[in-house]
């Protein structure tokens, strides 16, 4: 099982190569479009690229749930196989 810690960093990277930020703007808290100036289109982005990453998929459904940086580690931590 991958430990939380990869699990975040690996989905900071993501976020980072997607959005183009600094790794200090990426905070568990804080919310994709409020934020980190994301749009529907780069969400769909972020995640696919976690799909890929994780080796998962994340339903269009729980796309739209998850808003933050925390709750994508969480949601990561807890379908991860």
């Amino acid at each position: 099982m991958m430990e939380e810690t990869e699990i975040r960093e690996k989905v900071k990277k993501v976020i980072i190569e997607k959005l183009g930020l600094e790794e200090d703007k990426i905070k568990d808290e804080a919310k994709y479009v409020e934020d980190l100036g994301a749009d529907s289109l780069a969400l769909v982005d972020i995640a696919m690229a976690l799909e890929d990453e994780f080796g998962m998929k994340i339903p269009d459904e729980d796309i739209e749930k998850i808003t933050t940086v925390g709750s994508t580690i969480q949601y990561i931590k807890e379908h991860l196989k």
